[in-house]
């Protein structure tokens, strides 16, 4: 998710768009906030 977020940033920045923007930032945080939250108690952390 945070791979996907960032090539709609990127793609986003180059290409007049900006809901594309918009949307990889929104898959970027989403996908750094699930990463790093530890889900169900669990100590996984996936860089």
């Amino acid at each position: 998710m945070v791979v996907l977020g960032l090539i709609l940033l990127i793609i986003g920045l180059v290409l007049p768009q900006s809901i594309l923007v918009t949307i990889g930032a929104i898959l970027l945080i989403v996908g750094l906030v699930l990463n790093l939250v530890p889900i169900g108690g669990t100590r996984r952390r996936v860089f």
